[in-house]
């Protein structure tokens, strides 16, 4: 009896790829695929599934790692190998926390996704020994600190230094040295490059949907609409509390 495989990809190419491939395997079959991570614990109620490919980003924001550490809660049995092309550093201790038996790089080729998969169904755990290593500018990605890569997080959102101080429970002066450090080491020439193309590179990337982004954008557009409506109502009050008479 082949094992029931559920795959969670939102790009029509690899989730083609991956269906291709256990169609060729003598020991998998695709029971359903999917591209978004949101129903994926919901379809494990309807399917049996045995193993789940889940991509860590999925149709709309969706977090694959969100869905598997539900899934993990509802239906420990099943095993979930998470798929990625991206390279954020955080994912690889978050799959470990969440239970997830296997973590395979799209990118990095060394084992087959196959071989990964036959290896989770007899009981291994198969992880890659490190995060794929990014030139940032004249940096090593490896060269960050942690702490360093949790600003970075955060830079790429669009927050300023006192909202990431806010979030990340630091002062602000600790904040503007992690960034200075990283413009030295990567030799950009402002915050904004450093965010710019770090989003770019994929390195970090922030655990918050494209809308809640948008949203944020779009309340600090109207800020500046909103002070100068103030200010024109505090000149009316100041004008009819002082009116000008004229000049002799």
């Amino acid at each position: 009896m082949k094992y029931k495989v559920m795959i969670v990809e939102d790009q029509t190419m690899p989730r083609e790829l991956f269906e291709l491939r256990i169609q060729a395997s003598e020991h998998f079959e695709t029971a359903l695929s999917i591209d978004n991570a949101a129903l994926a614990d919901v379809y494990c109620l309807r399917f049996p599934v045995d193993l789940i490919l889940m991509d860590v980003v999925t149709r709309g924001g969706e977090s694959g790692l969100d869905a598997a550490a539900r899934i993990k809660r509802a239906f420990p049995q099943i095993k979930i190998i998470i798929v990625t092309s991206m390279p954020e550093c955080s994912y690889l201790s978050r799959a470990r926390e969440i239970g997830v038996e296997s973590f395979w790089y799209k990118e990095e080729q060394r084992e087959s996704l196959l071989d990964v998969m036959e290896r989770a169904m007899a009981g291994e755990s198969v992880y890659p020994d490190a995060t794929p290593e990014l030139q940032l500018g004249l940096a090593s990605s490896h060269e960050f600190t942690e702490r360093e890569l949790e600003v970075l997080r955060e830079m790429t959102g669009g927050d300023t230094n006192q909202e990431i101080a806010e979030r990340l429970h630091m002062s602000v002066a600790t904040v503007k040295t992690h960034i200075l450090n990283m413009l030295e080491k990567t030799g950009f020439r402002n915050r904004t490059e450093l965010a710019v193309r770090t989003r770019e590179s994929g390195l970090v990337i922030l655990n918050r949907k494209n809308g809640d982004i948008w949203q944020k954008m779009q309340i600090r557009r109207k800020r500046p609409c909103t002070i100068m409506r103030r200010r024109y109502a505090a000149s009316r009050v100041w004008s009819r509390a002082y009116p000008i008479t004229g000049f002799r």
